[in-house]
């Protein structure tokens, strides 16, 4: 099944009307997403995959916003370097292309954290499994969908 597809899958498994939404323009970064849904950039979630010593964990944040790695050493108590994976491995481990990693419908289970920035709007739009489509969800429901931990990793 192809990625945005089985993003649609996995969301109609919920009680919300979660649609994706695909657009011929790219919504690859937080600034494109911005610029082609018509939103300011920190209303745009975006994933970003860590490896720990312990294991992957995805943390999505929004799009105006840092992750903190040293915040987030120590929310998951782990020590040593978190490294960023590459295309390649970041496809293998969540199923999802560079600029399209969804934080759930995920090939692997991996933990999610997600940032207590996203509290600021009453909707944040998603990478929903390609480069180019989105959902729009608000922080409860990105919490049920991914069975994430709501932390404050922005630095």
């Amino acid at each position: 099944m192809e990625p945005v597809e089985r993003v649609r899958t996995f969301l109609a498994k919920f009680p919300y009307d979660i649609r994706v939404i695909e657009f011929d323009e790219s919504t690859k970064t937080a600034e494109d997403a911005a610029r082609t849904v018509g939103v300011e950039v920190g209303q745009i979630a975006k994933t970003i995959l860590f490896i720990t010593r312990d294991g992957p964990v995805l943390v999505t944040t929004s799009g105006d916003v840092k992750v903190s790695q040293s915040k987030l050493k120590k929310h998951l108590g782990v020590k040593g370097k978190l490294k960023l994976p590459d295309a390649a491995l970041t496809q293998e481990i969540t199923g999802f292309p560079l600029g399209g990693v969804c934080p759930f419908a995920l090939k692997t289970q991996v933990p999610v954290l997600i940032d207590v920035s996203m509290q600021r709007f009453p909707v944040v739009y998603i990478a929903a499994g390609g480069p180019k489509a989105v959902a729009a969800v608000n922080v409860e429901q990105l919490l049920e969908i991914t069975d994430g931990e709501l932390c404050d990793l922005s630095g």
